[in-house]
């Protein structure tokens, strides 16, 4: 074996230690910080993830165990508390649909489900009416306990709710607690909107949607409000008083009994040869008991002789039939109509009394069936509207005051305002009411008849629409209307909507007794009148 001269090992001794210097120096030398791969996220998206956490922990706590079932009066309920954008109180009255309250405005709504009636306590407060008179205190002691219990519960399952999900999330105890501190905050801040916008005469103004036959039995009676402090607990359990008689021991509807005080007057206008509208109004009579129906105009859709047998049916709806002529109603159609026994047409400002309230009216002066708009149309219907107001103040001053004006288009009505309490109008296909500059009370109906054959030109067909005005049968002056909504074709649902005028609002000048209705007349405080719709004819 060869032997490596001296020279060479000295000279490659170095290199030989070289290699473990440089793991002796790796070794002792202080690390470098690592290098940081997955950048932190912004502070408002970490916020916003914890807030995202806590609004769908705290509902799902809600959805789980936020429900409370308690006994409201002879009702075994079940109360709860959702997130909404609108706040509220959904009551749901299944089969029969459900009343909606605009009771207060904050992110989180209450419903009420009426899961079923006690046997025996409903069956002894519907024989013994006289229970009725300590129904309200029942009914305010079963709220308040329900409520309170609900809030308790609630916020068990908010924060429990919002904790839980924290936990499972950040997978860390801290944050999982200020999920549910933040969730909890969240909650008593909707409790304190809640409370400060809590409006209780919501309950006197109900919004039904379900079944129509239940509507007027559910909503109950247009009566007179007094203005008391506890308004709310009176009307919630009157409320009670009729969910109870509709789930009556057979399970059949009561009849319906109307307030004898009023006179209800069925307001559609716009049918346009849409021959579902007369089964509708068939049954409206008969549902709300109406007195007399007024026909805004444009029956017809070109008021051709071929169209007339549409008509018959007018003659079996149950109640007289009061009628104005609209731009798509031709002398023909009127001429045919005024030939039926139950049929009052008003034209030229001429008066007649039917179901106790005088009504005149005057007819569209043009005849547009094409929908077309003609020069001096604007002109035309406000020269109709001062001829009605003209013949409206010859009846007063002939001590024969009208109570109602009727007329198609609303730029026609606004011409009378000052010399009648109420004028009704149709045309625009939507409805208003409002209470114009001299204190003359506007209503514009919707299209009962859905506006006829032009419902499938859309992509989705246009509601059926009417109105029920009690009216009160001393004063003749207007007490309450119910706006009547059903879905167009093909669609079964209904929508009725409860308002009080002004008079009869709890906050109101007037104070009714209970017995009697109100004999208020319409405001007559300045208000600035809406700008007259277009000429053209729908």
């Amino acid at each position: 074996m060869a032997r490596v001269p001296v020279a060479v090992r000295t000279l490659m001794h170095p290199f030989r230690r070289a290699p473990r210097a440089l793991v002796r120096h790796y070794r002792t030398r202080r690390p470098h910080p690592a290098v940081e791969l997955v950048p932190q996220s912004h502070p408002w998206v970490r916020a916003l993830g914890l807030l995202t956490v806590v609004v769908l922990g705290a509902w799902l706590g809600l959805l789980i165990v936020g429900n409370v079932r308690t006994p409201v009066g002879p009702m075994d309920t079940t109360m709860t508390l959702r997130p909404s954008l609108t706040g509220g109180t959904k009551i749901n009255v299944s089969p029969l649909g459900a009343l909606q309250l605009d009771s207060h405005h904050a992110p989180v709504r209450l419903d009420v489900n009426v899961d079923q009636l006690d046997p025996v306590r409903s069956q002894a407060l519907v024989d013994h009416p006289e229970r009725l008179t300590g129904l309200q205190d029942e009914v305010s002691r079963d709220v308040r306990h329900g409520t309170l219990d609900l809030a308790v519960r609630s916020c068990v399952a908010v924060v429990s709710g919002a904790t839980a999900l924290g936990l499972a999330v950040y997978r860390r105890p801290r944050r999982a607690l200020a999920a549910g501190g933040l969730a909890l905050t969240l909650l008593a801040a909707s409790g304190g909107s809640a409370y400060a916008t809590w409006n209780p005469e919501s309950v006197l103004e109900p919004r039904f949607s379900g079944l129509l036959s239940s509507a007027p039995s559910l909503v109950g009676n247009a009566r007179s409000i007094v203005t008391e402090f506890d308004v709310y607990q009176k009307e919630l359990a009157r409320l009670v008083t009729n969910v109870t008689k509709l789930y009556d021991a057979t399970s059949t509807l009561p009849a319906y009994a109307p307030d004898p005080s009023t006179i209800r007057v069925l307001h559609v206008s716009d049918i346009h040869l849409n021959p579902a509208s007369w089964k509708i109004i068939g049954s409206l009579v008969e549902q709300y008991k109406v007195d007399v129906i007024v026909d805004s105009g444009d029956t017809m859709d070109h008021g051709s002789a071929a169209e007339n047998g549409f008509l018959d049916p007018v003659a079996d709806l149950g109640a007289p039939y009061v009628w104005v002529r609209g731009n798509h109603d031709s002398m023909i159609t009127q001429r045919y109509l005024d030939r039926m026994k139950n049929v009052h047409v008003l034209d030229d400002g001429r008066a007649e009394t039917v179901a106790g309230l005088r009504f005149a009216g005057i007819g569209d002066p043009q005849f547009t069936p094409d929908r077309s708009a003609r020069p001096g149309a604007e002109a035309s219907q406000e020269l109709a509207g001062a001829r009605l107001a003209s013949a409206l103040r010859d009846q007063r001053a002939a001590g024969t005051p009208v109570d109602i004006a009727v007329a198609h288009e609303p730029s026609a009505a606004r011409e009378v305002d000052g010399t009648v309490p109420m004028v009704l109008a149709g045309h625009v296909h939507h409805n208003e009411m409002e209470v114009m500059r001299y204190g003359t009370r506007l209503r514009i109906e919707g299209s009962t008849g859905g506006s006829g054959l032009r419902a499938v030109e859309g992509k989705y067909p246009d509601p059926i629409e009417a109105s029920i005005l009690y009216m009160d049968r001393d004063s003749r002056r207007l007490q309450a209307w119910d706006e009547i909504k059903l879905g167009g074709l093909g669609l079964t649902t209904a929508e009725v909507s409860r308002h009080l005028v002004e008079e009869n609002q709890p906050s109101g000048t007037a104070s009714p007794s209970e017995s009697s209705s109100p004999s208020g007349t319409p405001s007559t405080t300045p208000r600035p009148s809406s700008p007259a719709p277009s000429p053209t004819a729908p």
